[in-house]
């Protein structure tokens, strides 16, 4: 993005912010790069190539913030905690309801209880309680954790697009074939869909090999695997334009929405007519009545 200031403007392309009177969050805004354009290759299950498919640049082309890639996956392993861990005070404790011995006398300092945190056997001091160690996230900052993972692993070449995966039943065989055809090497995340029971359950006895949902996509999984697999249909935003192929879940959606649109002229037009029908029968009977 080329930028120039003068005095206390600067303009960026068609944008003018004033420096002076600009909110910080504008000026940061402005000074944002523009999202990159990142296009891969879009392949079968058996490695043919069937084009290329330009991926959304607001979600796979923006610069990774790294302070909120690091506060989001914090939090999740935070969440992932049980948190049942316990200790006894000295009143959970069993016994010690006798004073061990008298309170003067003895040359000993006084006690009270044999379970006092003093004493081996005793209750615990300030010791750990079952609690949850959740924190809260805002949903913003764990969707741009989400798109700079994304934007981290396009950059580096690793997200790889399948049309779809075509396993008439579970086989692991079948599995690593598919990943071979594909020169996919390392841990391998594969972003699936509901309709994928059969290819979860061939790639789940593949250590290397995790597969997810793609409504439970997160950035801490993503950041633990090296390539990022998707389908056309969980492809996050669908095909961008330039790409020389659009997948095919983005192009039923245009038919779907043009078909709406179709359905709604007509019935725009039947109802037109229905209104101009009782008009031309209210005409006729006006004039029979006047002869």
């Amino acid at each position: 993005m080329s930028a120039t200031q003068s005095g206390t403007a600067a303009r960026s392309g068609t944008v003018v912010v004033d420096l002076e009177t600009a909110s910080p969050a504008a000026i940061r805004r402005f000074l944002r790069p523009e999202p990159k354009h990142h296009t891969v290759t879009r392949r079968s299950q058996d490695g043919t190539e069937l084009g290329t498919v330009g991926l959304d640049p607001d979600t796979f082309g923006i610069v990774p913030n790294k302070d909120v890639l690091h506060q989001v996956v914090t939090a999740q392993l935070a969440a992932a905690r049980a948190g049942t861990q316990s200790t006894k005070t000295r009143s959970e404790v069993r016994g010690g309801g006798a004073k061990p011995f008298r309170q003067k006398g003895t040359g000993r300092a006084r006690q009270g209880s044999t379970r006092s945190p003093q004493w081996v056997g005793g209750g615990v001091a300030l010791g750990p309680k079952p609690r949850s160690y959740a924190q809260k996230t805002p949903k913003k900052m764990v969707q741009l954790a989400l798109r700079s993972a994304l934007s981290d692993r396009a950059t580096g070449g690793k997200v790889a697009v399948v049309d779809r995966w075509a396993f008439d039943v579970p086989k692991t065989k079948d599995a690593v074939a598919a990943l071979s055809a594909l020169g996919l090497k390392g841990r391998v995340l594969l972003v699936l869909g509901a309709e994928d029971g059969y290819a979860d359950r061939s790639f789940g006895n593949l250590a290397e090999v995790q597969t997810i949902l793609v409504t439970e996509l997160n950035a801490y999984d993503i950041l633990c695997n090296d390539w990022i697999v998707f389908t056309d249909a969980t492809l996050p935003g669908g095909a961008a334009p330039g790409g020389d192929t659009a997948s095919p879940a983005t192009a039923a959606k245009s038919d779907t929405a043009k078909a709406d649109i179709a359905k709604s002229d007509t019935a725009a037009k039947s109802a037109a007519e229905a209104e101009t029908e009782p008009e031309a029968g209210a005409d006729t009977a006006t004039e029979g009545s006047d002869s």
